[in-house]
């Protein structure tokens, strides 16, 4: 039998043992290189655990990003909710994919960037009929992030608005109405651009917390060399603050490089510290006092 056209069309086994003609794979199947729909039997590998890591990573800072700027007093236990809400949902997620129940995924894996789009890949053959095989070729993590998002929202419902009547009654409920805006654009950006983001989030990680660290140093108003590491090494969120940067950066080394050569590539996580310590040493060249008019 000839193969399907396209690279997604594929063919089930019906109840009586012969083949249905081309079409989409059911959910959780794909098909193989003879275009047979194959139950998808693989865990994820190292990568898409981080990627997956990354995700609930950007949920937990834009949590803490939006309790900080409208949370002044009594923020800490609203942090502390944020992040366990944020982890809770992770291990729900993770159990309630197949197989239910287990601290584990069943998956096909990603190949190609054309995996998260099979929307644009429907084959005409002979350009008269549009053979419709859109389908979950990435199973499951395109679906899975979406069901992180709705347990993560719903995790925050229930438990946000009692924390925060508890503890912050005031200003604790504009957190809340942060979060109902971001989900939702962070679940529009997924559905655009969950591919790209799954090949391109390691640099996205690395590149967004230079630019952060570099922010963080830049609000203080004293930019000397001294001031800058007393600030950071004597003040408490100071200090917080720079090893978030470092913890993001290693994980997006680790990323990139998925520790396929452990030694030098663990070698690699010692440069961590670099974007803050080239800031400090270089702060001094950029104050504007020290620039003289022509």
């Amino acid at each position: 039998m000839s193969r399907c056209p396209g690279m997604y069309c594929g063919r089930t086994v019906l109840d009586n043992g012969t083949l249905s003609d081309c079409t989409a794979c059911p959910r959780g199947f794909r098909s193989n290189s003879s275009s047979i729909c194959e139950l998808c039997k693989d865990n994820p590998i190292f990568y898409d655990w981080l990627y997956l890591g990354f995700i609930v990573i950007t949920v937990c800072v834009l949590h803490l990003f939006c309790i900080d700027t409208t949370v002044r007093k009594k923020g800490v236990v609203l942090h502390i909710c944020a992040v366990l809400e944020t982890i809770a949902a992770a291990i729900l997620t993770v159990l309630v994919v197949d197989p239910i129940g287990e601290f584990g995924v069943r998956s096909c894996h990603t190949h190609h960037l054309s995996d998260w789009y099979t929307l644009f890949h429907n084959p005409s053959p002979q350009y008269e009929k549009t053979l419709h095989c859109t389908q979950e070729a990435v199973y499951p993590l395109y679906t899975m992030v979406f069901m992180f998002y709705a347990i993560a929202v719903s995790l925050m419902l229930l438990i946000r608005p009692w924390v925060a009547g508890k503890f912050v009654p005031l200003s604790g409920k504009l957190s809340i109405y942060a979060a109902m805006y971001f989900f939702p654009l962070l679940s529009l950006i997924h559905a655009a651009f969950g591919g790209l983001i799954y090949f391109s989030f390691p640099y996205i990680i690395i590149i967004l917390s230079i630019i952060s660290n570099a922010a963080h140093f830049a609000l203080e108003l004293d930019q000397s060399m001294s001031a800058l590491v007393m600030n950071t090494v004597t003040d408490t969120v100071n200090v917080v603050t720079v090893l978030v940067h470092w913890a993001l950066n290693a994980y997006g080394i680790i990323s990139i490089t998925q520790l396929t050569e452990p030694l030098t590539h663990s070698l690699l996580i010692l440069l961590v510290p670099a974007p803050t310590i080239f800031y400090i040493l270089t702060a001094r060249f950029t104050d504007p006092k020290k620039l003289h008019a022509d």
